[in-house]
């Protein structure tokens, strides 16, 4: 989604002790303020309606271009994918004003990441709750870091990370403090459906065809294999790969096969998510790429703008006013120049940072 290592991460040097150790696991986590009545406890999956009441709260004042959907919030709470604590502050009534989780995604292997996410209640910023709950959340990471299955070995990583938007310039200084850094940087891009949409032929024996649920599988293991060696890739497992899919669209996801034996091959694959709740705030409706790839043997080949060429017209199709996608900046790929060909422009941008262990 970055101190930072090179696009592979293989190149960091191997650490001499293991994770467990270089974790600094405090024994007791820090405090949490009682500023504005805050009252703090954990929170549970009985939590979430609340939560998404919350968030929805925030996003209205805050007004950034997307919506959490009730979805996304009780993924908050897959505690089968993640190893997660998440705490709320809440008023003398009950009402929820602060939340923070801590996520470690049980399935990473090598990079152990813990993804940081949280909001606090307008009214009750610059009075330095945000950043004793980023405290503890750090705090919190650590400890679930030191006992990662794998946290023993020399050679497993942790890193802590999170999205940050380009406004928001205030949690940047709260990180920069604690020694996060700028790891990777990410553009946001659109692409006006109204103008014409190009022909993009790829040629015998790779096809389009549409997504398929009998190809799904196949698409995972080609996307593991495809991005293996992108900065902070990890490997999905079959759950991780559906749930990380909740707004999946099959009619507007795609698939380029090599039809050469008679057993085709993934060549490249274009998943798409509609996501209305985001609509509004955008000021536009738009058919999304969530995930697009194209596997080396098949690179140079006009393999993804087929794919992308398939899954505009299909957006187009559905009445979307947009094409959009989010794209690494640092990717050596030039993947960018490929989207700007294609008539996509760049709309704002994101950064993660990261605090590596």
């Amino acid at each position: 989604m970055p101190g930072a290592w090179n696009s592979s991460d293989a190149a960091r040097e191997t650490p001499d002790e293991p994770l467990v150790v270089r974790a600094q696991a405090p024994d007791v986590l820090p405090p949490l303020p009682e500023t504005g009545g805050l009252t703090w406890r954990a929170l549970t999956p009985a939590d979430a309606e609340d939560l998404t009441t919350f968030i929805a709260h925030i996003e209205e004042v805050d007004n950034p271009p997307y919506r959490t959907s009730p979805e996304e919030v009780a993924d908050y709470f897959d505690d089968e994918g993640h190893d997660y604590s998440g705490i709320g502050g809440f008023d003398a009534d009950g009402i929820l004003h602060a939340f923070a989780f801590a996520r470690l995604r049980r399935a990473d292997a090598e990079i152990k990441r813990v993804f940081i996410s949280g909001g606090l209640e307008p009214s009750l910023r610059d009075q330095g709750i945000g950043s004793a709950v980023l405290d503890w959340q750090i705090a919190r990471a650590r400890q679930i870091l030191a006992r990662a299955d794998g946290a023993d070995d020399p050679v497993a990583r942790g890193r802590l990370l999170l999205h940050v938007d380009d406004d928001q310039t205030s949690l940047v200084r709260l990180l920069t403090t604690r020694g996060f850094t700028e790891a990777r940087h990410y553009s946001q891009m659109r692409r006006d459906l109204s103008r014409p949409i190009p022909e993009v032929a790829v040629e015998w024996p790779l096809t389009v065809e549409p997504w398929t649920p009998a190809l799904d599988d196949a698409v995972r293991r080609a996307h593991n294999a495809a991005f293996h060696d992108l900065w902070g890739a990890q490997p999905l497992s079959p759950q991780d790969w559906q749930a990380e899919r909740a707004h999946h669209v099959p009619e507007w996801s795609f698939v380029a096969l090599d039809r050469s034996s008679d057993r085709a091959q993934v060549a490249g694959y274009l998943m798409s998510g509609r996501y209305e709740q985001d609509w509004h705030a955008l000021g536009w409706t738009e058919g999304y790429t969530e995930i697009l790839g194209v596997l080396p043997a098949w690179r140079g080949r006009h393999v993804a703008s087929g794919l992308l060429a398939h899954a505009m017209r299909a957006y187009a199709a559905d009445g979307m006013q947009y094409a959009g996608l989010d794209v690494d900046a640092d990717d050596p790929s030039g993947a960018i120049g490929l989207f700007e060909h294609l008539g996509y422009e760049r709309v704002r941008g994101s950064v993660v940072y990261t605090l590596e262990v």
